[in-house]
Order: structure tokens, then sequence, then C-alpha cells
């Protein structure tokens, strides 16, 4: 007796670069949450972030933001991991170089919030220069005394996380594994950050918004991996476009 069974179409998996990745692990979908969680962060203390001065760093704002970016950029470093080992089969060497650029970035960042955080409000009184030359490096005011190395280290954030976004977004882009979109507009933010220098400090804050939207939104796409596999799975057992009938061999 002859019978049929239903098998996955190879041509229409082939063309689908997701459906050829395995299942995000566990580990892979709390990178994903920890994106998120750094991306909203990012975006949204933009807007509300105190002015970088003297008197800002002793109010129970600055205390209160600085606390979640110190949080956000560990974040971050966790997301990343997750963003490039999900695609890691087909990111290639960009994804690679990427992936270790805008990480470095988040990680050299993280002393630096950490400063501003625990150590910036506890020399306000006794060192305000030092303090306002701190505040100054991340937009390029002048600095009243010797900062030593500091400026020079903090270029490498700015470097780093222009060339290492947009590298990491086109290999994504090129991947297809996570959302486009938000691969196209983490490269395009990326490599307009060298143009929100010239607008004001504050008008730069709200440039960086689009970044935090990016990573959550890729953040959000590891995280959601295993309810959209189990989504495609049900469509295939019930039969969907992507089964076709076979003949089974002659009993």
């Amino acid at each position: 007796m002859n019978t049929t069974h239903t098998t996955p179409s190879i041509e229409e998996n082939s063309m689908n670069p997701a459906a050829s990745q395995p299942a995000a692990s566990p580990l892979i979908r709390w990178a994903g949450l920890s994106a998120v969680v750094a991306g909203i962060i990012f975006a949204g203390i933009q807007p509300i972030h105190p002015p970088d001065v003297v008197a800002s760093v002793t109010t129970g704002a600055w205390a209160i933001i600085t606390q979640l970016k110190t949080a956000m950029c560990l974040l971050f470093l966790l997301g990343l991991a997750g963003i490039y080992a999900r695609q890691a089969n087909r990111a290639g060497r960009l994804g690679v170089v990427g992936a270790l650029l805008f990480s470095l970035s988040w990680a050299v960042q993280t002393p630096f919030v950490f400063a501003e955080t625990f150590i910036l409000p506890l020399l306000a009184t006794d060192a305000p220069k030092f303090v306002d030359g701190v505040l100054g490096v991340s937009h390029g005011r002048a600095s009243e005394v010797d900062l030593g190395a500091l400026p020079a280290l903090y270029a490498v954030v700015g470097i780093s996380y222009m060339l290492g976004g947009l590298l990491l977004g086109i290999a994504t882009l090129r991947a297809g594994v996570l959302p486009r979109g938000a691969a196209g507009l983490l490269s395009v933010t990326a490599i307009l950050t060298p143009a929100a220098v010239l607008l004001p400090h504050h008008i730069q804050r709200l440039a960086a918004v689009p970044m935090g939207v990016a990573l959550a939104w890729l953040g959000y796409a590891l995280w959601s991996a295993r309810r959209e596999a189990a989504s495609q799975a049900s469509v295939f057992v019930t039969g969907g476009r992507r089964a076709q009938l076979l003949p089974a061999t002659a009993a």
C-alpha cells in the first residue's frame, strides 16, 4: 500500500537564512533581553539627561541617570555578544570586527560612566575644575586642568562606536538572520555620528535615540526567537506552504 508523508521544501528553506540557523539558545535569548533593556535605557535617558556641568553631579537626577547608564553599558556588552552569536555562521569577518569594535566602545565607556556615578560627585566640591574637565571630555570641551590620557582614551570610544556600529550593521544586513530594518538603522545612525558633533550637545543626545531603538529591536528579535520558531513549526505540521507530498516506499 502506498502512503504519503510531508517533508519541508529544501529550496524554500535555503532561501531563508534565518531558517538555516540553529535555534537561539536560552543564553542568546537572555542576551537579547539585555539588549532590549539597554536600548530602552539608552533611548529613554537622552531627552532627560541632566546637563554635563559641575552643578548637576550632586543632584538626585544625576545619581539616578548615571546608575542606569552604568547598568546599560554592562547590559549592552551582554546583548552585543548575543547579537553576534546568533548570526556568527553568516556574519563573516565583517561581523567579527564590527562586534569587537562596538563592544570595545561600550567597554571603554563603562569606567567613564562609573566615574560619573560614584567618583565625580565626591570631587565636585574639592576639585570642580577637574570634574568639569572630565565632563567636557565627551563633547570636546577644553579642560582647565591636565587630564592625562583621558581625552585620547575617550576618542577610542567615539571611533569604535562609529566604525563598530557601521560594520556590525552591514554584516547583519548581509547575514539576513536578524531584522534588516534594525540593521539598517544601526548602520545609518553610526555613520551619522560625526555629523552629530556639529550640533549642540543637548541635540546630540537626541541623535542617539535611533541607536537605542536599533539595538532594542535587534535584542527583541533574539528574545522572541523561540516563539517564532514554534510558530513556524506549527505552520509546517498543519500543512503550510513549506510542506510537499512525497511518495513513500510501497508496503
